[in-house]
Formats: C-alpha cells, structure tokens, sequence
C-alpha cells in the first residue's frame, strides 16, 4: 500500500521541525514509493549554493518520497531552468530522485488518486525584495501554463480526486481570512483558482501559504500539520 501525507510550508529548515522523527514518527515505517507533498515554500532550491545543496540531501536521505508544489519562495530561475520529465501522468522538475517539483497546471495519478496541481502566490514584500535573487516574476503562472492546466483537466473530465496549491482560491481566502487580507493579495491566480473550485468535481483541496490552519469543507489549510491523505477515495 503505497501512502500520501501533505503538509505546509517548510521555508528551507525554518519550518522544518514538523518532520522530524518526534513529530513525523510514522515516516520510520515508510519506503520510498510512499509520497510526502510539500504544499509549495519548500525553500530548497533558491541561491544554488551549498545551503541548498544540504536541504536538498536532507530530504532525499529520508525513507520516502518528498513532492513540493510551487510556492512564491522557490528560485524559478533554477527550477525552469531543469529538464522536463513525465512522471506519474503530469511534467514534473527532478530535482534529486526523491525530490520531485510538481508543475503546474498538472494531473497526477498519486496513490489511486487523480490530482490536479497549481502552484505560486504572489509575495506581499516585494518592495523588501530584489527581483532575481529573493523573488521571482514566475512565482505566479504564466499565461501558457493556465491553458495547459484547462486542457489536462478536460482531459481528465473535469473531474479530480484532490487538488493541491500553495495560496486558495479568491472566495476561499476572504471566507477564511477576512479581515486579515492586508498582508495577502488576491491576484490572477486566485482569480483562477475561484474559476476552478466553482467548474470542476473535486473532493478535496489542500493548500498552504497563509501560515494558519484551518478546514472549510472541502478546502484545508496547513502550515505545521502533516496528515495522511485516506487510501480508499471515491473519484469525484
């Protein structure tokens, strides 16, 4: 039985405690056909250097295997900049081979599961930041990968098991956040992301980002949490 976790944001190893051994105990029975998605801000891949060449160690010595949507503090120079691979139905980035960068506008078959991923958010202290070195315009999709991310889900029906982002649709962030919206933005992606929850079947959909945890109905919050995703799903 191959198993599914999901968790938040990790920011390289500033959030990192939440997969540990004394909080992530289960991890000690798992194998490397078992999948742990990160749900974007991984932190690994950003200057190049030998900081992220440890992180990334770190995360492919562990039994299983790491997955990581794109967040808005991942180094898209970098990412972009590595070959293309199928894998699991859907495009993927091979960082190490237990360290896998899911694309966006991608439908995987993860665990039984049919899963459409959609990753970026837009940072909020750009004015702090410099373009190139500690943020990136790729950070939000391009206009060819919301196009593609439509033709693989109508080839799939419309219909998904789970959805996996970093930020949450526009009418799921200010339900859950409002009045906190000062320091989010809502945005184009956003904008898509309400289009998708309101167009396509979906059982669940988990995302990160906001730093909080929370659950409104179908969509789920996570930031310190890892969870193990249900073996048996109905398809939606």
């Amino acid at each position: 039985m191959t198993r599914l976790f999901v968790t938040g944001d990790l920011h390289g190893d500033h959030d990192w405690a939440k997969l540990n051994t004394k909080n992530f105990p289960v991890q000690k029975e798992l194998t490397k056909d078992d999948y742990l998605v990160v749900l974007g801000d991984l932190g690994a891949v950003w200057d190049g250097a030998r900081g992220d060449k440890y992180l990334q160690n770190w995360h492919s010595s562990k039994n299983y295997t790491t997955l990581f949507v794109g967040g808005n503090h991942e180094n898209y120079d970098i990412l972009d900049a590595m070959p293309v691979t199928e894998w699991q139905g859907g495009k993927v980035h091979m960082v190490t081979d237990s360290l896998i960068h899911l694309m966006n506008g991608q439908v995987y078959n993860l665990c039984g599961k049919k899963v459409f991923v959609m990753g970026g958010a837009e940072t909020s202290d750009k004015e702090r930041r410099k373009e190139g070195v500690s943020w990136w315009s790729h950070e939000l999709p391009t206009s060819e990968e919301y196009d593609e991310a439509l033709e693989n889900l109508s080839l799939h029906g419309n219909k998904v098991d789970l959805i996996f982002t970093h930020c949450a649709p526009e009418t799921t962030v200010t339900n859950m956040f409002m009045p906190k919206m000062s320091v989010r933005k809502l945005n184009d992606l956003t904008s898509f992301l309400d289009m998708i929850a309101q167009t396509i079947s979906f059982n669940d959909w988990y995302f990160g980002h906001y730093h909080e945890e929370s659950d409104k109905g179908k969509f789920h919050l996570l930031y310190n949490s890892v969870i193990e995703l249900p073996e048996d799903n109905d398809n939606a």
